[in-house]
């Protein structure tokens, strides 16, 4: 504050400074603002997927237990391989 009030060219220079070094640190973390809004949106997706190829295995597997429970049929018709 002290650096706006004097108006010596020290004291402009040192608020210029001031102002370029918060102006940066405001760019930094919008953009790391910005970086963990992505991560969260890709991590949202993931998520979502994860559960979709679960849900997709377990149908899989109730599929491949419904096959095997069922009996074998009998053949109708035509059998070679009985004499």
């Amino acid at each position: 504050m002290l650096s706006s009030v004097l108006k010596s060219e020290t004291a402009v220079a040192v608020n210029i400074q001031i102002m370029r070094v918060f102006h940066s640190v405001t760019r930094f973390l919008l953009n790391k603002a910005e970086i963990r809004l992505a991560i969260e949106q890709l991590k949202k997706r993931l998520s979502k997927t994860d559960k979709n190829l679960e849900m997709v295995f377990l149908y899989l597997d109730e599929l491949n237990d419904k096959q095997e429970a069922q009996p074998k049929r009998t053949r109708i018709g035509f059998k070679p391989d009985e004499n």
